[in-house]
């Protein structure tokens, strides 16, 4: 089969396309005709071995994917890497049955960043009816999700950024009350001023560096503000305790993968996701669409905030 495979740790182009034989499935797994592979910026650091969760060489990269089993069900799922193939190996439990109505690229945009937005503000941020929502990212695959998802949870002001105007339009077109310029030099002020000139109640920032920093400096008293990616590569200034105790703020970490296999954290807003998108409450973002032979030019785009939306590879091309 194709594959898409590394062999050192770097940028895009250590992705090269080899030849690799089928993955065989074990006890309690599945084999999956790849229609679409999802591409997400955890692959980014998992190439360059930058990810919460250290990588061994050689790797096939992806962490989703969207196709057909043997017996002909069309799932989306979870991959422990491997996904940037033809082929691909997954665990039994973590392949949801894909409904009609529901695309394979919007199944791949629910798999990872659609789970990622629900427990952002259901599970860590703990979202009450009428509080503040400070979306960074807006137009991005968690960010397009999470402003429609803080909207449908009864957030009372959704506050979306992003880095051009095109993106914030879209912001808007999703639900945002307001869209602003996500970069940090008065981000503070900009996103007090937004907010009727009160502070945020909660922030959901995944860049990192001065961006981090001024998010929490936004926060109002009882804020959370919930970290779940460093896009920028910059790590913020260290968090002191009495930075959080003087205003009674909290940050919070989220990563996906502490919700695989613990009970309701998964198929059940998997399922409520599933359901909303059928039914044209939910639009997942359809982004690029690369030949998976293109991986390294998806990254690139990536990195460099030249897309919007879930950027999918296809496998056959």
């Amino acid at each position: 089969m194709r594959a898409i495979q590394i062999t050192e740790f770097g940028g895009p182009e250590v992705l090269r396309q080899v030849e690799l034989p089928d993955p065989v499935p074990g006890p309690g797994q599945l084999l999956v005709e790849v229609g679409s592979a999802g591409v997400n910026y955890a692959d980014t650091h998992m190439v360059e071995n930058s990810y919460l969760s250290k990588a061994a060489l050689p790797l096939v990269p992806g962490g989703e994917v969207a196709g057909r089993t043997p017996d002909g069900r069309r799932v989306v799922a979870l991959t422990d890497n491997g996904g940037y193939a033809e082929k691909a190996v997954v665990e039994e439990y973590l392949a949801h049955d894909i409904p009609d109505g529901v695309t394979d690229t919007q199944a791949l945009a629910l798999v990872v960043q659609g789970l990622t937005a629900w427990h952002l503000l259901r599970t860590s941020a703990r979202l009450a009816e009428g509080e503040s929502v400070v979306v960074h990212a807006a137009a991005g695959g968690t960010g397009s999700l999470a402003v429609q998802l803080a909207k449908e949870f009864g957030a009372g002001r959704v506050i979306a950024t992003a880095s051009s105007k095109e993106k914030r339009d879209l912001a808007l077109e999703l639900g945002a009350d307001v869209a602003l310029d996500g970069s940090p030099e008065g981000l503070k002020e900009r996103l007090t001023e937004a907010n009727g000139g009160k502070k945020v109640d909660i922030v959901l920032e995944m860049t990192g560096g001065p961006v981090f920093d001024a998010s929490l400096a936004a926060l109002a008293p009882f804020g959370r503000l919930v970290t779940y990616g460093l896009a920028s590569r910059v790590p913020p200034t260290p968090v002191q305790a009495a930075q959080l105790m003087g205003r009674s703020r909290a940050v919070v970490g989220f990563w996906l993968m502490h919700c695989v296999g613990r009970p309701g954290m998964y198929r059940e807003p998997m399922a409520e996701l599933m359901a909303m998108t059928a039914e044209g409450r939910l639009r997942p973002q359809e982004g690029g669409v690369y030949p998976l032979s293109e991986a390294a030019r998806a990254h690139e785009d990536l990195r460099a905030r030249r897309t919007y939306g879930k950027l999918t590879l296809d496998a056959a091309r």
